[in-house]
């Protein structure tokens, strides 16, 4: 959401966070993008000015960049079969979340829709009931086939077809392969119960 900053750089790529994924996972989109990460900023002293100059290439404006972060660039009518998403305002409004940069960032932007999901996985862990449980997942569910998935594939496409550094390419490689990953655990969690 932002363009990067010297603790950024400095906490996940040259103190090696980033080499050190905390997670795993067999998704081949997930092993590509560790390995992206890994090799991402060979050149620490050149590190921060290459991802500034890319994030301003494409995520700068939301009009006039190479891989707008917005699902409203990618969810054209001709983009997802002729049918109209239901919109993710109204998917936050029904959990009763307002984003705190409603009035600054749309409603749409990749950041805003994974601080949801992340907020809807910690209602689902604080949950203790099964029966709400499976309602859960099923929202979640819902929510990554509708507002990331939908769009997540276009987005890592223009991301691998016009990033300069290794650095962005494995995020967005990361970010689907994790939506993805979450996806198949809830959907085979609720198939065992």
């Amino acid at each position: 959401m932002n363009q990067p900053e010297d603790e950024c750089v400095i906490d996940f790529w040259t103190n090696g966070t980033l080499k050190r994924l905390p997670v795993s996972s067999s998704n081949p989109r997930f092993i590509n993008a560790a390995a992206l990460l890994r090799d991402s900023c060979a050149d620490k002293s050149l590190c921060k000015k290459k991802l500034v100059e890319d994030y301003s290439r494409l995520f700068a404006s939301k009009d006039s960049s190479l891989a707008p972060a917005y699902a409203s660039s990618y969810l054209t009518a001709e983009y997802i079969g002729g049918k109209t998403p239901e919109s993710i305002a109204d998917f936050y409004n029904s959990y009763g979340w307002e984003s705190k940069w409603r009035d600054k960032i749309h409603d749409d932007h990749l950041g805003i829709e994974l601080l949801f999901l992340t907020r809807m996985v910690e209602k689902l862990m604080l949950l203790d009931d099964e029966p709400c449980c499976c309602e859960m997942k099923k929202e979640i569910r819902r929510f990554m086939e509708q507002h990331l998935l939908s769009w997540l594939p276009g987005w890592n496409k223009r991301i691998n077809e016009n990033a300069n550094t290794l650095c962005y390419k494995g995020i967005a490689a990361l970010i689907y392969a994790c939506v993805e990953d979450l996806y198949g655990i809830f959907s085979y969690r609720d198939k065992l119960l």
